[in-house]
């Protein structure tokens, strides 16, 4: 028997996944608006936290320095310096900020959605097997979120305010250049965390294996440690270690989802041959 899905046409589809966008985006809007009737409250304690040097990632890598006893460790100047040049520069950024919140915290219910649009189309075998995947996406984009506020951004900020070409050159920033930045790495990372999602329905349908994946282990190591060294000194080899381990751990488990995923494959390709 054909599911609910199969038996919509093209126009219905549409249709279907049009308010399934429209309930998102109306998710997004009043996130939004909550978070700009506060932006002054979110500038202060969310946006500019990770230049100071109270922000807990500084801290805690003051308090491991004195445990390991490398004192390089331990940030205790941050040259940061903050400054809005356009007329409606801080306006915009309280709209873009605003937004970009919106989007984070509606997160879970915009998969929520799309989740719902896809379900109608799957078999009970598929339903079984993505139980909770509109969990477990959401789960992955906020451990993201956290891995780009809490290590990137105070790692980048701490990086670009302190590095200089010339003493004539003085590091003062537009609000334009900080906010665009915090965001681009904070959801940046949020869809990097998707990753093993992505290679869970690639090995679903056979275009990635972890034969694959495995052949070039070495190769995504070396790009890991490329995207740490960018944001972080090549002098200090435990900042890029702790930024680089998260990566490379987000590769392993999706050469084991690609394993699991292949296993299933075929195990049921040798049900249907008997």
């Amino acid at each position: 028997m054909k599911n609910e899905l199969n038996e919509m046409g093209f126009l219905d589809h549409f249709e279907a996944l049009r308010w399934h966008i429209v309930r998102s985006l109306m998710a997004v809007f009043v996130f939004t608006i909550m978070a700009f009737v506060f932006d002054r409250w979110i500038f202060d304690n969310i946006i500019f936290a990770p230049a100071r040097l109270e922000f807990p990632t500084f801290k805690y890598m003051c308090q491991l320095s004195q445990w390991i006893g490398v004192e390089e460790l331990c940030i205790t100047d941050l040259p940061f310096k903050i400054q809005s040049r356009n007329m409606t520069g801080q306006f915009m950024m309280s709209i873009t900020a605003s937004f970009v919140i919106g989007i984070i915290v509606a997160f879970p219910y915009i998969a929520w959605e799309l989740w719902r649009f896809i379900k109608p189309g799957l078999v009970a075998r598929e339903l079984k097997l993505s139980k909770g995947a509109a969990f477990v996406i959401s789960l992955l984009f906020f451990l993201g979120v956290f891995f780009g506020y809490y290590l990137l951004s105070p790692m980048s900020v701490w990086f670009l305010s302190t590095y200089s070409i010339s003493n004539m050159i003085s590091n003062e920033f537009d609000i334009t250049s900080y906010v665009s930045t915090i965001a681009s790495l904070v959801i940046g990372c949020g869809l990097l965390f998707q990753f093993p999602v992505v290679i869970y329905f690639l090995s679903k349908i056979g275009i990635v294996t972890p034969q694959l994946m495995r052949k070039y282990r070495k190769h995504s190591v070396v790009v890991i440690l490329i995207l740490a060294a960018v944001i972080t000194p090549t002098a200090d080899p435990f900042t890029l270690t702790l930024i680089s381990l998260p990566l490379y751990l987000l590769f392993e488990i999706s050469v084991i989802t690609s394993s699991i995923v292949m296993k299933k494959n075929m195990q049921e390709s040798e049900a249907l041959d008997n």
